[in-house]
């Protein structure tokens, strides 16, 4: 990836790096409240998690045929999925290996039971 391990990118390393003309990358930033960039001295200055939302802006707006505010709504809908995973108990954040097995038990057992109602 291009300036791996920058702090902040300038909005033409954004436009060179998304694709995103720096004028649309003006405008997105007045439309989604997710894109902040720091400005000092006049200039935008934008953060890894700021180039990750453009390009999620992108993809959402030109790959997936959203428009603006369906596109708004699409981030608000994932920033509170990652919130709700981040905030769930422990017991639903199990490995996947250790789900497939708690699911295969369970299945098992319910065999089982199916089984010993017949006698």
């Amino acid at each position: 990836m291009p300036g791996q391990g920058k702090k902040y990118y300038r909005i033409g390393e954004v436009s060179r790096i998304t694709g995103v003309e720096p004028h649309v990358l003006r405008y997105w930033e007045s439309e989604f409240p997710q894109i902040k960039p720091r400005r000092v001295a006049r200039q935008r200055l934008f953060r890894q998690k700021d180039l990750e939302t453009v390009k999620r802006i992108h993809h959402l707006l030109h790959n997936e045929g959203f428009t603006i505010n369906g596109a708004k709504k699409q981030l608000i809908k994932e920033q509170r999925r990652q919130k709700t995973a981040a905030s769930s108990p422990e017991r639903t954040r199990l490995p996947v290996s250790r789900k497939q097995i708690l699911t295969r038990v369970r299945q098992e057992l319910s065999e089982i039971q199916r089984l010993l109602e017949q006698f």
